[in-house]
C-alpha cells in the first residue's frame, strides 16, 4: 500500500487553572462557510524541530510564551481533501499546555490570522464542548473525551492515539 503524504503539524492545548481549554475559530473555506474549533497550532517547518514549531505557533496566534518543554499527548493522523494544501492529510501532536487565564493576542495581525482561517479565540468549559449541540465542529469530533481523560488522569506515560 502506498504511503499517504501527511502534512506534520503541532498543536497546544491550552488549559488554565479552571481547566478551560482555549480554542481557535477557524472559517473554512470549503465547505463554504464551516467552523471548526481546534487547538492553537499548525505546521511544522522545513528545518524546525516540534517544540520549535509549537513555540512559534502559539506565540503567534495566541500570544502565549511557552517555559518548559510541555508533554505530548496525543497524535492524530487525519487523511482527505482540505486538511493542508499539497498534501493527503495531516499528522498532528498535541502537547499539554498549562497556564493562568490569560487574555489571547497573538504576534500575527487580524489579517494574517485570517488568511490561516481563524477568526477567533475562546476559552471552552469541558461541559460545554461535551453538551455542544450546534453545527460547530471540534478537532479531533470527539474532543471532550479525550481531554476530560486527560483533566483527570494527566499525561499519559506515551502519546495516545486519536481518530479525526
Amino acid at each position: 500500500m502506498p504511503s499517504v503524504k501527511l502534512r506534520p503539524a503541532v498543536r497546544a492545548l491550552i488549559l488554565d487553572e479552571q481547566d478551560r481549554i482555549l480554542l481557535c475559530r477557524h472559517v473554512l473555506s470549503r465547505p463554504a462557510g464551516r467552523v471548526v474549533w481546534a487547538a492553537a497550532g499548525g505546521g511544522i517547518e522545513q528545518g524546525e524541530t516540534p517544540l520549535a514549531a509549537l513555540r512559534r505557533e502559539v506565540r503567534e496566534e495566541v500570544g502565549l510564551v511557552l517555559g518548559a518543554d510541555p508533554p505530548h499527548v496525543w497524535h492524530q493522523e487525519a487523511v482527505g481533501p482540505g486538511y493542508a494544501a499539497g498534501y493527503e492529510g495531516v499528522s498532528n501532536d498535541y502537547f499539554l499546555v498549562r497556564t493562568t487565564t490569560f487574555t489571547p493576542r497573538g504576534s500575527l495581525s487580524d489579517e494574517q490570522l485570517a488568511a490561516e482561517a481563524i477568526r477567533g479565540l475562546k476559552w471552552w468549559h469541558l461541559r460545554e464542548i461535551a453538551s455542544y449541540a450546534g453545527s460547530d465542529l471540534f478537532s479531533p469530533r470527539d474532543l471532550a473525551t479525550p481531554l476530560t481523560a486527560l483533566v483527570a488522569t494527566g499525561p499519559p506515560a506515551r502519546p495516545l492515539r486519536l481518530g479525526v
